[in-house]
């Protein structure tokens, strides 16, 4: 951009020392332009760089987080505490949650839920990808045990409520792993440790009461949800599942007062023609998906 130039009156004296002389030409007086407009282009580069190198300077103020409740770590001002049970659920079953660390930041998790309603001394959290006896040996040691179980469904997998019945020792400890299908799956087959205890399923036609978030198949449970039917089966008690999805329920009842939506199955969205995606063009993936539409198990 050429330097502006400014207006002169007739009657203005003529500064001889700043500027071109009048013997110049108007070539000259062109490349004496263009000779400065670089430069001029460079110091406003510069004014800019200083500029940014100002703000990253400036102070920053932390993001303020709305007050959690200490119980339910719920916002203060949505707290679920009046639909947890006034004290810790009494049972003898020992559970241990292995949640994946995406799930720890997600706003709608329901390990939280779970863990103010059971005794501490009884409901364990670990998280972590990957697990050995060197970097956890308790859960090295509860792994090992004959009367511990994990749950995660599989050609292998028992039956719960028939594998009791059958067992000659009652189990007293079932893990749990919390994260989305891919990741619980990556989690069971990359650590030998959770291969140890005996791999057990939930024989279920209920349907999740999770609306609030996109299950594979109607058929797959939230992790809170999987906890109560378990722990309800092995301590033979009904009451702890219909205590344990109280604050489930209205979690997602308060969520879909404000503005959510109910989030169906990709199993049902495909069966019904309604999945918004188009289908994928890798191979592995496109047969799930033909799977999910004809209710096979993945």
């Amino acid at each position: 951009m050429e330097p502006q130039k400014e207006a002169r009156t007739p009657g203005d004296p003529v500064a001889r020392s700043s500027g071109p002389s009048r013997s110049q030409t108007p070539n000259d007086e062109e490349r004496q332009e263009g000779d400065t407009a670089p430069a001029e282009a460079s110091l406003g580069a510069e004014a800019d760089g200083a500029c940014a190198d100002a703000l990253w300077e400036l102070p920053v103020e932390p993001a303020e987080r709305r007050p959690e409740c200490s119980r339910c770590s719920r916002p203060q001002k949505v707290c679920l505490c009046p639909f947890l049970p006034l004290h810790p659920l009494h049972i003898s079953t020992h559970l241990y949650i292995i949640q994946h660390p995406a799930e720890e930041n997600k706003v709608l998790r329901t390990v939280p839920l779970l863990t103010a309603c059971l005794p501490q001394d009884k409901c364990k959290v670990k998280i972590g990808r990957r697990f050995s006896e060197e970097r956890d040996p308790e859960l090295s040691t509860v792994c090992r045990k004959s009367d511990t179980l994990i749950l995660y469904p599989g050609a292998e997998a028992a039956n719960l409520e028939e594998f009791i019945l059958d067992s000659p020792i009652y189990p007293s400890t079932i893990i749990i792993i919390d994260g989305t299908w891919s990741q619980a799956k990556d989690i069971f087959y990359k650590n030998s440790l959770f291969r140890l205890p005996k791999q057990v399923q939930l024989k279920t036609s209920i349907s999740s009461q999770y609306v609030i978030r996109t299950q594979p198949t109607n058929r797959c449970l939230s992790t809170l949800e999987c906890a109560a039917a378990a722990l309800s089966i092995l301590e033979k008690n009904n009451y702890i599942q219909e205590t344990l999805l109280r604050p489930l329920q209205a979690l997602c009842s308060f969520q879909l007062q404000h503005g959510a939506q109910i989030r169906l199955s990709k199993e049902h969205l495909l069966k019904n023609g309604l999945y918004p995606k188009p289908m994928p063009k890798n191979k592995r993936k496109l047969r799930k998906m033909e799977l999910l539409m004809n209710s096979v198990k993945i």
